[in-house]
């Protein structure tokens, strides 16, 4: 049953060439040579949990990844579980601390400009700019992605970013790629002056059509029907029952549904065709940044109807994907993945009798606590800035360092007494720690900070709030659940390597999302491990011999 738009029939309007279907692939050995093309997928805000929770239900792409090799706890280590930091551990191999992307924002109250906010795909120093209306740059990415080094291996690799959002695309694609495109809002664009291939023009007339011709609710599937409750988030709103209809013409829903994804994929699958990927003389790549679970998560949470029709709708159209690259007749390895897991809402987690869901409490507001120090410090105007009340803190680099020092031990107080606050750490503590050295799941939360601390862009304190907390204070004024916290739903997401002829296994032991580079590379031999980056080659070839060798 197809839960969506058929991926096909747009497929149709993206590809230079008609879409042709083909006998499911022959079991046959795994070759031995190199893959001519590494398609490495993220699904935005794809947890372990949700994996688990679905699994069983898939008989899409997703059964078809689900035959190859499994790490169902794979883990984006570090503390800052979003986006662009999660992204940019994929295809590197190195964990934020090393990449130099240690959240989707950060501040620098040094910045020229009067926002001292800075986004992680920016260029701020572009005139004009702020951090919400931008230049899409790489410049914040301090190291190389694996596309990169294929490149510096070997001109002659192609290399290719995809995806719904303009940081996945970037931080997945790195500073060398021949084609790099990201949604933004109204159609498919990429760098100024980027010329265009015909299948974003075709894949720009697709959406402008899709967009025009609305949605009609989705079918849904009989497992989906213990999903469909609607659930009071308060102001007479509610989710959990949503089927994503559209109305004709209307756009602002378009990111939040299935729709989103299958725009995304067409676009890659048609310049995988107009390019000839994987038909050069070397291994080529694409990246392909699957972002709609993620608004998905943030507009409905993760555990309504919403996200069991999305997750139904993704794996329809993950089969359909693989089935036009087996249609193309290429030889290619795919790895899926996520930046980051989700937290569900936490009104229905109270209605499940979770412990401990709710939501932030106001007087944790930076501008509670700063206002607080400065009461008691005697001090004039803002001392303390940030974006919500947890994660990175920055303190005025103004002050005296006295005062600097007087505003680190009174804020690090009233974060510590707070009741919904695990932990709080001052630069210099995180600094001071030793990096982890056991498994992701034992790392202590300072461990888990430093993985994400750059000297250079993180805060003066970092602030841990308790699990099942949820720092969006007001669900009926935008997003009604997120992520980004120190916990393990929001740290674990799986890892599913699939080649034709891989010999099927599953791995339960946590490993990381910083392997992936470094196994992806050990395919196509090239050589990439510590200290170079963070992770290590994962072995994909049970019973035939060590594939990291």
């Amino acid at each position: 049953m197809k839960h969506a738009i058929a991926f096909a029939a747009a497929l149709a309007l993206v590809t230079p060439m008609a879409f042709a279907q083909e006998t499911p692939p022959a079991a046959v050995p795994a070759p031995r040579t190199p893959p001519k093309l590494i398609v490495t997928i993220s699904v935005d805000q794809f947890s372990a949990d949700l994996f688990a929770e679905y699994r069983n239900r898939f008989t899409g792409g997703f059964k078809r990844l689900l035959e190859g090799a499994v790490f169902p706890s794979g883990y984006q280590s570090h503390a800052a579980t979003e986006t662009c930091p999660g992204h940019s551990t994929i295809l590197t191999g190195m964990h934020p601390a090393r990449t130099g992307i240690i959240a989707n924002n950060w501040t620098d109250l040094k910045a020229a400009r009067a926002d001292k906010t800075i986004y992680c795909a920016e260029d701020e120093s572009v005139p004009g700019s702020s951090s919400g209306n931008y230049t899409v740059s790489d410049k914040h990415l301090l190291v190389p992605t694996l596309g990169e080094r294929m490149k510096a291996a070997n001109p002659a690799a192609r290399i290719v970013s995809v995806a719904g959002k303009d940081r996945a695309a970037v931080m997945m694609g790195g500073h060398r790629v021949d084609q790099l495109w990201w949604w933004d809002g109204k159609r498919f664009a990429s760098y100024a002056g980027r010329a265009e291939p015909e299948a974003v023009r075709l894949a720009n007339k697709a959406a402008v059509e899709r967009i025009a011709a609305g949605q009609p609710a989705l079918p849904e599937p009989d497992f989906c029907r213990p999903h469909d409750r609607a659930v009071a988030i308060g102001g007479g709103k509610s989710v959990g029952a949503g089927r994503f209809e559209r109305a004709p013409g209307d756009a602002r829903p378009l990111r939040a549904s299935p729709e989103f994804d299958g725009m995304v994929f067409s676009l890659a699958a048609g310049l995988i065709e107009e390019m000839q990927l994987g038909k050069g003389p070397t291994t080529d790549l694409i990246a392909v940044g699957a972002s709609a679970t993620d608004y998905v998560g943030h507009t409905y949470g993760t555990n309504g109807n919403e996200m069991c029709l999305n997750l139904a709708s993704l794996d329809d159209t993950l089969g359909d994907f693989f089935d036009k690259l087996d249609s193309l007749g290429i030889d290619y390895e795919v790895v899926l993945t996520a930046d980051h897991g989700g937290h569900d809402l936490p009104e229905r987690l109270r209605e499940q009798a979770v412990p401990g869901a709710t939501r932030i409490a106001p007087d944790l507001s930076t501008k509670a606590i700063n206002d607080a120090v400065v009461a008691k410090l005697e001090l004039s105007g803002q001392a303390l800035f940030g974006d919500s009340g947890s994660g990175d803190v920055y303190i005025d680099p103004k002050l005296s360092p006295a005062q600097r020092a007087a505003v680190t031990r009174e804020a690090l107080a009233l974060y510590r007494a707070h009741p919904q606050v695990a932990a709080a750490f001052s630069r210099a503590e995180i600094m001071a720690a030793a990096p982890a050295s056991l498994p992701p799941p034992a790392w202590s939360l300072i461990e888990r900070a430093k993985a994400s601390f750059h000297p250079d862009r993180s805060g003066d304190i970092v602030v841990a709030l308790k699990p099942r907390i949820t720092p969006i204070a007001d669900p009926t004024r935008g997003y009604v659940a997120t992520h980004g916290s120190f916990w393990d739903y929001d740290r674990r997401v799986p890892m599913l390597f699939w080649r034709k002829g891989i010999v099927p296994m599953e791995q339960p032991l946590a490993v990381e999302t910083v392997d992936i580079a470094p196994t992806l590379a050990a395919t196509i031999g090239l050589k990439l491990g510590a200290p170079e980056v963070d992770g290590r080659c994962l072995d994909l070839d049970a019973g035939a011999g060590d594939s990291c060798r």
